[in-house]
């Protein structure tokens, strides 16, 4: 029997999980919900858990990678397995680093679901296919690969703000902003701010809406 915790902050997205889940009762069973990343870490803290179905963006406090992070830090942590909305380059990298073994959209067919979360719990990779491609295409030119400083900086150009506003918000000197952004520009073959945001969305690297 799979133990699993559900953490997401949207009510009908977790009974929606439930039931998709509901025809696999004898295999896995749903021990307990998470509205939040900090419910999801205590839950994980104080419970025998084999596998977290994890949100990536909770309104407020610790965002799935973070809450991922943690849960993979505590001593017998059970695995993470991401279901989520967004599947840029930078979403689906950091959820990855942060130590999820599985990373699927929602909207997945119940039978890949279930697939998934056994794959999951038993230690091994799990990729929608969309996710698999892209993680392929960042394997084949890592040199086009933005760092997540890089991927940080160009949101926050996204939403307009300004060297000097971006240094004060990451604590870095502005400096080290024009750093990140000459190498986020080369890697993306582009001469301007607005080019590289242009082209960074176009990717899939950011959002489309980063507000």
């Amino acid at each position: 029997m799979i133990r699993l915790v559900l953490a997401d902050d949207h009510v009908i997205v977790r009974a929606g999980l439930r039931a998709l889940l509901e025809r696999y009762s004898d295999e896995v069973l749903i021990v307990a919900e998470a509205a939040t990343g900090e419910e999801a870490v205590a839950l994980c803290s104080e419970r025998a858990i084999d596998l977290v179905l994890m949100d990536l963006r909770f309104g407020t406090g610790l965002s799935g990678v973070e809450a991922t992070s943690q849960i993979r830090s505590l001593p017998n942590a059970p695995r993470v397995l991401v279901v989520t909305n967004y599947d840029t380059d930078a979403e689906i990298l950091r959820a990855i680093e942060a130590g999820a073994s599985g990373y699927l959209l929602k909207g997945t067919a119940a039978a890949e679901l279930y697939t998934a979360i056994v794959a999951a719990a038993g230690g091994e990779s799990a990729l929608s296919p969309a996710v698999a491609s892209k993680l392929m295409a960042q394997l084949r030119d890592p040199s086009a690969a933005l760092t997540q400083r890089e991927v940080e900086v160009l949101e926050a150009v996204a939403v307009g703000h300004s060297n000097r506003e971006i240094a004060r918000r990451m604590f870095l000197s502005e400096g080290t902003v024009k750093t990140h952004l000459t190498n986020a520009f080369g890697k993306l073959g582009v001469r301007s701010r607005t080019a590289a945001v242009a082209q960074a969305r176009g990717r899939g690297i950011i959002g489309g809406d980063t507000h």
